[in-house]
This record gives structure tokens, C-alpha cells and sequence, in this order.
């Protein structure tokens, strides 16, 4: 594939930039394609992000209906092998048993994403099902960390945090159902805004009732791109269960301008789970420089039961995928899931969960309610919640306490270690709320450390405005300005 511009001037535009010299005749969009499919050739094979690429979409981005008018005007996009469904194309859940899989239809928010002018060139890669927090399966594909390849990229959007932070691309599809946008955006250094409820449709076969906790979005490096992506890509299907709202103006209008002075509250002790002192001292020192932008910082949490918070979510995942690997092994001529083509946690997952009570499922759901009782009151007197990503730093690939290849364990202790790992995330899902990764800090290995801001449910647009806020005043340069090691400009030298 040929390129259209050097990687060094090619890094320099986010996916609005490049939609821009599309507009003006200074690109096509197959260049641009066929730029992307460059250096996928190029970093692919150190990080291992990308499964597949389309070559008939890349010679011609209008042939599965992308629209070139759309607010992208034919950028690249790379969707998540999980989620959102690409008519004719494989969707193999990272899952031996799923491969050769092809889908019959777009799924509603992939005809969003074709009219925003996004033209999808490919899949990304993802956990067995999106489940853990790593992808490393050797017998289907490993993907490792762009800053160093002996460390995992997180998950489930493993291959779009990848693929982003090397440089490749300015915009990737994400999903998080516990974390699973905002973990891999705070481990390899991107953006990454998990919406409220009521955003971005999963239509046609789920919703946000069935779902519970799962919800769609992207990967970026500026918070403009986010912002447009939001703005052309939210709204329900008809017949959504839950109501679908709208922000009172575009998104990409609010990051303009700063946001009033906030209340951000810093916390870390969330019931079993606390971050190292290496972490609480970058929560600190991002508290400190938002506080140097006019915000009032203060130390404060939730006043909620975190172990049962942690708990009903364990319960909830177990209860939501047990039916899933049920369907999808019978879907395959096996009685029940089996290690030959489940790995094993998965298989304890479905052990755990396929006779699970209603009155299982009826606790969860009061704790849920509970909790985000608890975090409604608490957002009435602040407007940001501020944590780490993470408790620790981030994990080297092959550790088992955070991956289904995990044979020992017991589902519940597997999610008591994984809730150890990434305690905070999952409550925005729980909730409901709004939470991003910014790329502000870093672990003391000097890897990216994502920060993570929360806010009460419909304040998706405050917390990009933060971003976007914290962006100007560090003059764009996200990751102290560093660029990973396995990054499009290093490795195509």
C-alpha cells in the first residue's frame, strides 16, 4: 500500500484534521485508507491490534455505503471484533468457536457510524467474548502494549487501544461493559469516553435493558474527535426500551470553550481496594494541575457499599454471560461450553451462572439501584469524581489472575482479583454514568496511567469539556508529548 503523506506529518492529524484536507481535495479517501493499511503492515506484527482489513473497502471506501458528506468525510475507522455487526463480514469474539462466524445485517449504530463518513476498513481485536482484561490467547492472537511489548494492552478493546496509540489511526471502535474503553485508553495512552445510558443504540439484538451494562464507543487523541464522533453516532433505534436523550448542543461546539470552575473530588479506598502509593501520588499530581486550571479539589468518596457494588457486578456478568456461552455452544452442536473451545474461566463462568435463581438476578438489581442511589446524592455536591484507572500498575502479558486462560480459580475469586485490578471502572457501568480515561500520568515503570473522571448520568459533554480543557493547557501534547515505542513513526524509520 502506498502513502500519502510521511508518518511524521500523517501523526499530526486527528480524524477531524484529515476529514478537513478531505473537504478541501488535498486527500481521498482511499489514500487515507490506503495510508492506514500501510502502517497496519508496519506495526502490526510487534502489537498484534488488528485481525483483519477489508481491501475491497480500502480500493473503494463508498462500497459498503459510507457517506463521504458525513462529519469524517471518509476517515478510516476499524470496528472491535465484538459488539456492532458488519454485514458480510466476520464478528469471531475472539473465541476459537466463533471463527468463520459472518454476520447477516449492520447493526443500527454502524449505519450511524457509515453516515458520520467513517469508512470501516477492518477489525480489531478482543478477549475470548470481551470478558477479561487482557487479549493473549496464543492459539487465537496475542496483542501487546505499543510502550512495551512484555505488558497487555487491557481490554476488551484491545486492538483499537493498540492501534490508536501507535499512531495508525486517529479513531477506533470501543465497547465497555466493566471498564473495557476506558482501561485499554488508560494503558496504552488514548481517550476514551464511556457514555452515559441513552447514547449509542445497540440495536438490533440488544438494548440498554438486556444489556445492563454494556455500552458502544471510540478511541481518539483529541477530545474534538470524540466529541464529533458523539454528536453523529448517538440516538436510539425505534423500539428502544429505555429513552434515548439529546444534549442540549453539539458536543463538538461545548469543547470550545472551558468549563466553570468544578468541583472535582479525588478518591482511591473504594471498600477492598486501594491504588499504590506510586498511583495516589499522579492522582495527586493530577489533582493539582486541574486545581492550577480554577477547579476546587478536594478529597471525597462515595458513600456506598463498595463490596456489594463489586459484588452484584460479579454476579451480573456471571448471570449475563452463562446464557450467551450456553447459546453459542449448543449454537455449535455441544451440549454445554467445553475447554476444547471455551477457555477454562469461561467455562466456570457458564458452571457458575447457566442455573442461576431470579432471585440472584432480583439482589443484583437492588444493589444497582443502591449504588447509584448513593453515587446520585454524592454527584449533587460535586461534579467530577476523580480516580486512577487502575490500583496497580499495569500487568505483564501471561499473568493469570486477570485472564480466562485461568484454570484454578474459583469465577468469584477471578472477579474479586480482576475488581482488584481495575476497582473503579466498573461502577460507572453500574450506574449508568459517564466516566473517560484522559492520558495525563503515568506508572512508575513509565507507562501510560490513565486518569479517570466520572460525573452524574447525561454529563457526558462536561467531562469531554474537561478534556478538551486539559488539552489546550498542555498544548495538546497528551503522554508528557512521548510517543510508544512501537509507534508508526519509530518503526517505519
Amino acid at each position: 500500500m502506498r502513502t500519502v503523506m510521511s508518518w511524521d506529518e500523517w501523526v499530526g492529524y486527528d480524524a477531524l484534521g484529515l476529514a478537513e484536507l478531505v473537504r478541501r481535495g488535498a486527500v481521498t479517501p482511499r489514500e487515507l485508507a490506503e495510508q492506514v493499511a500501510a502502517g497496519v503492515e508496519i506495526v502490526n506484527p510487534t502489537i498484534g491490534a488488528v485481525i483483519e482489513l477489508f481491501d475491497d473497502v480500502i480500493a473503494d471506501p463508498l462500497k459498503d455505503g459510507m457517506q463521504p458528506e458525513g462529519v469524517f468525510a471518509g476517515v478510516p475507522y476499524l470496528m472491535k471484533d465484538l459488539g456492532p455487526t458488519l454485514k458480510g463480514r466476520k464478528q469471531e469474539f475472539g473465541a476459537r468457536i466463533m471463527r468463520g462466524n459472518v454476520a447477516t445485517a449492520d447493526s443500527f449504530l454502524v449505519t450511524k457510524i457509515r453516515a458520520a463518513g467513517l469508512n470501516i476498513i477492518g477489525r480489531t481485536t478482543c478477549p475470548e467474548f470481551g470478558v477479561c482484561g487482557s487479549t493473549e490467547n496464543v492459539q487465537v492472537y496475542i496483542s501487546r502494549n505499543p510502550w512495551d511489548q512484555a505488558y497487555t494492552t487491557g481490554g476488551s478493546s484491545s486492538g483499537t487501544g493498540a492501534i490508536v496509540a501507535s499512531g495508525v489511526i486517529p479513531i477506533s471502535h470501543a465497547s465497555d461493559g466493566g471498564g473495557s474503553t476506558r482501561i485499554p485508553a488508560g494503558i496504552n495512552g488514548n481517550i476514551g469516553l464511556k457514555p452515559s445510558r441513552g447514547v449509542f443504540s445497540a440495536a438490533p439484538d440488544g438494548s440498554d435493558l438486556t444489556g445492563v451494562v454494556s455500552v458502544q464507543g471510540c478511541h481518539t487523541r483529541t477530545a474534538r474527535d470524540t466529541a464529533a464522533f458523539f454528536d453523529a453516532c448517538r440516538g436510539g433505534a425505534p423500539g428502544e426500551f429505555m429513552p434515548y436523550w439529546t444534549a442540549p448542543e453539539p458536543f463538538l461546539r461545548l469543547v470550545e470553550r472551558d468549563p466553570q470552575p468544578l468541583r472535582i473530588a479525588l478518591s482511591h479506598e473504594w471498600g477492598d481496594y486501594s491504588a499504590t502509593p506510586h498511583i495516589v501520588s499522579e492522582l495527586e499530581r493530577a489533582g493539582r494541575f486541574l486545581e492550577g486550571l480554577g477547579h476546587h479539589i478536594a478529597w471525597a468518596t462515595p458513600a456506598v457499599d463498595f463490596r456489594a457494588a463489586h459484588a452484584a457486578q460479579t454476579n451480573c456478568y456471571i448471570t449475563n454471560l452463562a446464557p450467551n456461552f450456553d447459546r453459542v455452544a449448543k449454537s455449535r452442536g455441544l451440549e454445554r461450553p467445553t475447554t476444547e473451545w471455551f477457555e477454562p474461566m469461561n467455562v466456570k463462568i457458564w458452571e457458575a451462572g447457566i442455573g442461576a435463581s431470579n432471585l440472584l438476578r432480583a439482589e443484583m438489581a437492588a444493589t444497582f439501584n443502591t449504588i447509584s442511589r448513593g453515587f446520585g446524592a454524592f454527584f449533587e455536591e460535586w461534579d467530577v469524581l476523580l480516580t486512577p484507572i487502575s490500583t496497580k500498575t499495569t500487568h505483564r502479558l501471561g499473568t493469570m489472575d486477570y485472564i480466562t486462560l485461568n484454570d484454578t480459580d474459583t469465577p468469584y475469586a477471578w472477579f474479586h482479583n480482576l475488581w482488584g485490578m481495575y476497582a473503579y471502572t466498573p461502577l460507572g457501568n453500574l450506574c449508568g454514568i459517564p466516566a473517560i480515561s484522559l492520558p495525563m500520568a503515568q506508572h512508575d515503570n513509565g507507562l501510560p496511567l490513565g486518569i479517570h473522571a466520572m460525573s452524574r448520568q447525561t454529563n457526558d459533554g462536561l467531562l469531554l469539556q474537561l478534556c478538551a480543557q486539559v488539552e489546550r493547557a498542555l498544548g495538546g501534547k497528551w503522554n508528557g508529548g512521548r510517543v510508544p515505542s512501537a509507534h508508526v513513526t519509530n518503526l517505519a524509520r
